[in-house]
């Protein structure tokens, strides 16, 4: 580990969000640790200033082989880009309680898991947390309970952790992106329909038209999002700027959304967000 270059971890750097974060800040100058779950992934991300490990956050032997790489070494730990997220769709009834616990694993557990091994290398020179977290952490629209639940906590998380570090000299970050075009939108929306072909008569009945009009509605917003270059280049500033926000919201849909849940009553908002999947419900057809 050379002493001449900062170091940042990034979790989740397989594809998408993550790839593009290790890349963007190997460009800056950082020494990436990218966290990969298998070996061809680390291959495809291998690259100057980016050294793939392999990591899966909801395995402490992992986690703490992860720590090790700073334990007196002469390795400056700038950042810790906790980035790594699962996602299925699905009403709260039909939800299995092992997936629910699947990703608050990784979504939230792991994250912490994470943090806390790391923080005492970030303490040393005032380093910073950052969380990418989504304006599912601020709004919940209806089948994204699991999801938007981890997110939801993730903030919490990050408040707290915020507060307790300030006097320390270490800064946390949360960045929540809206829609992004990635491949991660084509992944939920095949993880949500096998959910729901899981579910009961009895769900399927109720919820079918839902699920639906929800992954219609990812499928539509997908190509008009945020590339994750864009969000890259956010979350380095967050990581580099000398006083960053406590949130960044990526995206005009982010923007609008995370504003609109700061004014709107809950019912009012709820009107809003059920108009916005309407159009995507399957049309009903008669004999």
């Amino acid at each position: 580990m050379s002493s001449e270059q900062d170091h940042v971890v990034v979790t989740g750097a397989s594809t998408g969000i993550g790839a593009a974060s290790a890349r963007e800040l190997a460009r800056r100058g950082f020494h990436v640790l990218a966290g990969v779950r298998r070996e061809q992934d680390a291959d495809a991300l291998r690259a100057p200033g980016v050294e793939p490990v392999i990591l899966d956050i909801t395995r402490p032997d992992h986690v703490a082989r992860l720590a090790g790489r700073f334990d007196g070494s002469p390795g400056v730990l700038r950042a810790l880009i906790n980035n790594a997220a699962v996602q299925v769709n699905a009403p709260v009834e039909t939800l299995p309680l092992s997936e629910w616990r699947r990703q608050f694993e990784v979504n939230l557990f792991g994250h912490v898991a994470v943090t806390q091994a790391l923080l005492p290398s970030l303490l040393r020179h005032a380093g910073r947390v950052v969380n990418i977290s989504s304006v599912g952490g601020r709004v919940a629209l209806p089948a994204y309970g699991p999801y938007a639940g981890t997110k939801f906590a993730l903030e919490a998380v990050s408040d707290a952790l915020r507060r307790e570090l300030a006097p320390l000299g270490v800064r946390v970050v949360v960045v929540e992106p809206g829609a992004v075009r990635t491949g991660m939108v084509d992944r939920v929306i095949a993880a949500t329909d096998q959910a729901a072909a899981a579910m009961s008569p009895q769900h399927r009945d109720r919820y079918g038209s839902l699920i639906r009009a929800v992954n219609a509605h990812s499928a539509a917003h997908a190509p008009g999002g945020t590339s994750a270059d864009d969000v890259a280049r956010v979350i380095a500033k967050a990581v580099t700027t000398r006083k960053p926000r406590t949130r960044y919201a990526v995206g005009r849909d982010a923007a609008l959304v995370t504003r609109l849940s700061r004014v709107l009553p809950d019912r009012v908002l709820d009107h809003v967000l059920a108009a916005t999947l309407r159009p995507h419900y399957p049309k009903m057809t008669t004999a």
